[in-house]
C-alpha cells in the first residue's frame, strides 16, 4: 500500500522539482571522471607505461558501466531510496579508494586484484545511476525526450569539468589520496541532498539521515587525515625518511635523506643520490665538453637540479648555458634547497646559466639557436611523453641546432638492465646523420650505467683529456669507459629506430625493467 502511494506521489508533477535532480546528475559526472582518473594516475604512477594503465582503467569502467545499466531494469519500486543507496555507496567505496590502492601496493601482492575489484565495484554503481535517476525525472516530466536531452547534457558537461579539475587543481594541490576522500564526500553530498530535499518520497528517509550524515563525517575525517595517512604510506615506499615532497602539475617529487646521502625521485624513479652522483654527471657531461671544437653555448636539456651545470661552469671558456626544464617546481626547489643547492654550488643563479621552462622537444622546434655541445640529461624513457624525447625526430632537431664540430652527450640508461633499450637509443642517434660511440661507467645508486656520445663530424675516444678538477673522472677511466662486455653487446645489433609512430624504446624498456 505504501509503495503504491509513494508511486501515486511521484506521478503528481507539481509535488517534484526536477532541479536538484539535474545538480545531482551534473555532480556525479563530475565524481565519475575523477575516479576514473584518481585509479588511472595511481595505477600509473606505481605501475609505469601509464597508456596501458588508462586503457585498462577506462575499458573496464565502461564495460563495468554497461553491466550497472543492465542491471538497473531490475529496480522498479523505491527509485530515491535505491539512488540514495548508490551514491552513499560510491562516496565510501570511491572516497576510500586511493587509500585501498597504495595500500595494497604497499604491504599486499594484490594490487591488480584491487585495482580490479574497485574498478568494476565502482563502475557498475556509476551505471545504475543514470538510468534511475532518468526514471525518476521522467515519471515528473512525462516527457522522454526532454527528459533525455537533459539529463545527457548535464552528464557531459560534468564529465568535461571533471576532466579539467583533477590534473589543473585537484591533483596539484591535493594529491590522489585527498582527491579521492574530496570525491566522495561529495558524492555522499548529493545523496543527503536528495535524501532531505525528496524525504517524503523515501521509505526509510529517518535511517538514511542519520547513516549518511556519519558516512559524511566518516569521509570527511578521511579527507582531513588524508596527508598524514599518504605520507605514512608513502615512508613504506622508499628505503630513507621522506623529507620533501610535491606533486607537481608535471610529476611527484620526492626527497630523502639517511644521513649525508640525499636522493630525488621522480614519480618513484631516482634521479641522483648525493653520495655518488659526481659520478653520472662527470661522465655526462666532460667527454662532450672534451672532445666539442668549441664550447661557449651549452644547451642542457633537462639537468633541473643543476648538477650537470655545476660541471660544465667549470670551464671558463663557456660563456652561456642555457638550461630547458618543463617544471619550474623541481628547478626552484634545487635552487633555493639549502642541501640541493650546497650540492649543485649554486649553479642555477650563475650569472651564465640561463632557465627556460618549457617541454625540450618544443623548445628545439622554436629556437633558432646554435650550441657547441648539447647535453641531455632526461629521465628515461619509462612512459608515452618521455619516449618523444628519444625518437629520431627529436635527435633530428638536435642535430640542426649543433654547431660544426659540436658535441652531444645523452644519457642512455642501463646497457646491463635495459640492453635493449641501450642499444636502441644509440641506433636511433645514429640513424638521424650523427657519429656516435656508447660509453659506460658504474654509479652506486644506478648500477651500470651508460651514454651515447655523438657528433656532426667524426671524433675519437683517444682526443678526451679531463682538464677541469673531477673527484671520479679521469683521461684512463674516460677512455676504458667506451668498452663492453659481452653480455652488455648482445643487442646492439638487433634493435629499431624509435620513432613517435613506432615507440619500440618504451617496449623495450618496460620489457626489461619488469624483471627488476
Amino acid at each position: 500500500m505504501q509503495d503504491k502511494k509513494q508511486q501515486n506521489n511521484i506521478q503528481h508533477s507539481e509535488r517534484i522539482n526536477a532541479t536538484p535532480l539535474l545538480f545531482a546528475i551534473f555532480m556525479i559526472a563530475i565524481c565519475g571522471i575523477i575516479y576514473e582518473l584518481i585509479i588511472g594516475a595511481i595505477s600509473s604512477y606505481l605501475l609505469g607505461n601509464s597508456v596501458k594503465q588508462y586503457s585498462i582503467t577506462i575499458g573496464l569502467f565502461m564495460s563495468a558501466m554497461g553491466v550497472g545499466s543492465y542491471l538497473s531494469k531490475r529496480f522498479y519500486k523505491n527509485l530515491f531510496d535505491v539512488f540514495a543507496v548508490i551514491e552513499l555507496s560510491i562516496g565510501l567505496i570511491g572516497g576510500m579508494s586511493a587509500i585501498l590502492l597504495f595500500a595494497s601496493y604497499a604491504f599486499t601482492k594484490m594490487y591488480y586484484l584491487i585495482m580490479y575489484i574497485t574498478i568494476i565495484t565502482i563502475g557498475i554503481l556509476v551505471g545504475l545511476e543514470i538510468p534511475i535517476i532518468t526514471r525518476i525525472i521522467e515519471e515528473k516530466e512525462n516527457n522522454l525526450r526532454i527528459t533525455i536531452a537533459n539529463v545527457l547534457s548535464f552528464d557531459y558537461i560534468g564529465a568535461l569539468l571533471g576532466s579539467l579539475a583533477f590534473p589543473l587543481i585537484l591533483l596539484p594541490y591535493l594529491g590522489e589520496i585527498r582527491t579521492a576522500f574530496l570525491v566522495g564526500l561529495i558524492n555522499i553530498s548529493v545523496a543527503i541532498l536528495i535524501i532531505f530535499k525528496y524525504e517524503r518520497f523515501i521509505k526509510y528517509a529517518g535511517g538514511m539521515k542519520i547513516f549518511s550524515i556519519l558516512l559524511a563525517l566518516l569521509i570527511l575525517i578521511g579527507f582531513i587525515t588524508g596527508e598524514y595517512t599518504a605520507d605514512s604510506i608513502e615512508d613504506s615506499f622508499y628505503r630513507d625518511q621522506i623529507i620533501y615532497k610535491k606533486q607537481t602539475p608535471y610529476q611527484k617529487m620526492v626527497v630523502t635523506k639517511h644521513r649525508d646521502d640525499l636522493r630525488l625521485f621522480l614519480d618513484g624513479n631516482i634521479q641522483f643520490s648525493s653520495l655518488d652522483e659526481y659520478r653520472y654527471h662527470e661522465a655526462l657531461t666532460h667527454p662532450a665538453m672534451s672532445l666539442a671544437k668549441k664550447r661557449e653555448n651549452i644547451l642542457i636539456l633537462g639537468g633541473g637540479d643543476g648538477l650537470a651545470a655545476r660541471e660544465l661552469l667549470k670551464y671558463d671558456d663557456v660563456k652561456n648555458i642555457v638550461l630547458v626544464d618543463l617544471d619550474p617546481q623541481v628547478v626552484e626547489f634545487s635552487r633555493t634547497n639549502p642541501l640541493i643547492a650546497q650540492l649543485n654550488q649554486h649553479s642555477l643563479d650563475h650569472e651564465k646559466v640561463t632557465v627556460i621552462y618549457q617541454d625540450a622537444y618544443k623548445y628545439l622546434e622554436e629556437t633558432n639557436r646554435r650550441f657547441d655541445v648539447i647535453i641531455v640529461d632526461l629521465p628515461d624513457p619509462n612512459n608515452e611523453s618521455l619516449n618523444k624525447l628519444y625518437t629520431n625526430l627529436f635527435y633530428r632537431l638536435i642535430f640542426n641546432r649543433l654547431n660544426k664540430g659540436g658535441m652531444v652527450a645523452i644519457q642512455s640508461t642501463s646497457p646491463y638492465f635495459a640492453n635493449e633499450a641501450y642499444w636502441c637509443i644509440r641506433k636511433t642517434v645514429e640513424s638521424e646523420g650523427f657519429y656516435t660511440s656508447g660509453y659506460h661507467i658504474n654509479v652506486p645508486s644506478f648500477g651500470d650505467w651508460g651514454f651515447t656520445l655523438a657528433s656532426n663530424t667524426g671524433f675519437s675516444k683517444d682526443n678526451i683529456h679531463i682538464t677541469v678538477p673531477t673527484r671520479y673522472l679521469n683521461d684512463e677511466i674516460a677512455k676504458a669507459a667506451f668498452y663492453f662486455g659481452k653480455d652488455e653487446k648482445k643487442a646492439h645489433n638487433k634493435v629499431e629506430v624509435n620513432s613517435l609512430t613506432n615507440p619500440v624504446l618504451l617496449q623495450y624498456y618496460q620489457k626489461a625493467w619488469r624483471s627488476y
